[in-house]
């Protein structure tokens, strides 16, 4: 079925703003979404995969290697010839097995030729993609435990069923819930590079534009797409520059020194908040075909790359979003 545009995506534009960041740098971490039911989110994920750049893979490879080198020394290749496929988005369903995330013996095979055999599972789809979880503070302990190794060595190691396999697992981790519904383990909070906050729109003009480009995507799905393509071509392309230009994009002293004063002002534990912020911001005027960050960059990602990093304070009941906007309305004005 094919998704919904992301450009006719109405208002969330932080939500956007996060995800189109983590296109363009997908060393960032990855995008935490938070907010209500029915804002967007999974619709906003989903859309993405629709104006990421294709990428070059080895036909056949189940890591999507752009390589015949970098394919896994158990894949058997019938030849290495090189084809263009569309970034994978993959969806990791709550519930999940560890040997469907992970991969396992692949049964079929065993018994039929009686031959041991790797079955790849999700992150192996996901490697060189991104990885989708809905509902992300309801997950398995397990499970959470086992992504956080991947995503930080970059590597999935499988030993059972007397198979030792390793592959290539470095992708984006998406993750979206409600926070009513249970709140995410602090390692995992940390893991993620942006976090946003997504709520439904208060104003009635707003709502109703949601309503009429829903119900006429819903009616004639290929009028409206073809409607909205030349805006998916033009994003994709923003996304294509934006990726050239990343490595160019200078950063003054002077921006190290407001990310430092930044973080210090809001407590937060660690470097990792300064280092986020950095990254997202060199993204950010990437995107905007920026020659260096500014603080006008370091102003409007600040929210997203820190305020799932404060702690909490017991004397300060407004939100972390509040805490981050005063902090930077003091030291950053």
């Amino acid at each position: 079925m094919t998704a919904y545009p992301f450009s006719a995506i109405v208002g969330q534009d932080e939500m956007k703003l996060a995800l189109l960041l983590s296109a363009v740098d997908p060393g960032l971490g990855g995008v935490l979404v938070l907010g209500d039911r029915g804002t967007g989110k999974s619709t906003a994920v989903r859309a993405l995969a629709q104006v990421l750049p294709p990428i070059t893979v080895v036909r056949g490879c189940p890591v999507s290697s752009s390589e015949p080198s970098e394919c896994p020394e158990w894949v058997d290749l019938a030849d290495a010839e090189l084809v263009e496929r569309m970034t994978p988005v993959v969806d990791l369903p709550l519930g999940v097995t560890e040997d469907r995330v992970t991969g396992a013996l692949d049964i079929e095979r065993a018994l039929t030729q009686g031959e041991k055999a790797f079955e790849p599972g999700l992150l192996a789809r996901a490697n060189r993609g991104f990885l989708y979880i809905d509902e992300v503070n309801l997950l398995e302990d397990h499970i959470v435990d086992l992504l956080l190794d991947v995503a930080q060595s970059g590597v999935n190691l499988v030993e059972r069923d007397g198979l030792s396999i390793r592959h290539a697992a470095r992708f984006v981790l998406i993750g979206s819930g409600n926070p009513e519904e249970g709140e995410l383990r602090p390692q995992l909070l940390d893991r993620f590079g942006l976090s946003v906050e997504v709520t439904s729109p208060r104003d009635i003009e707003t709502r109703v534009m949601v309503i009429e480009r829903r119900d006429a995507f819903d009616r004639d799905r290929a009028a409206f797409i073809a409607e909205w393509q030349p805006a998916e071509d033009d994003l994709r392309a923003r996304i294509t520059a934006a990726r050239r230009i990343l490595p160019t994009i200078a950063t003054p002293s002077t921006a190290l020194y407001d990310a430092a004063a930044l973080c210090i002002a809001l407590g937060s534990d660690g470097l990792r908040g300064e280092l986020t912020l950095i990254r997202a911001a060199r993204a950010m005027a990437a995107l905007d075909g920026e020659t260096r960050i500014s603080r006008a960059h370091l102003r409007q990602i600040a929210p997203m790359a820190l305020r799932h990093r404060l702690r909490r304070d017991p004397l300060d009941e407004s939100g972390s979003s509040t805490r981050v906007q005063r902090q930077l309305d003091e030291v950053l004005p």
